[in-house]
């Protein structure tokens, strides 16, 4: 849970600094898929332990 949350809040702070300084886009561009790689690993993280417990 540690490395999505790392994962998120440089997703959040790259977006913010690409977004307010001016030409900074790929700093926006990289938060941006930082943070759709973060939430790719909350979705695999969860599918793989709802797949551990046995079906009732």
């Amino acid at each position: 849970m540690i490395f999505f949350l790392g994962l998120l809040i440089c997703a959040i702070a790259l977006i913010v600094i690409g977004a307010v300084i001016d030409g900074m886009l790929y700093l926006l561009s990289t938060g941006v898929l930082l943070l759709i790689a973060a939430v790719l690993y909350l979705l695999v993280r969860s599918v793989s332990r709802s797949r551990r417990r046995p079906a009732h």
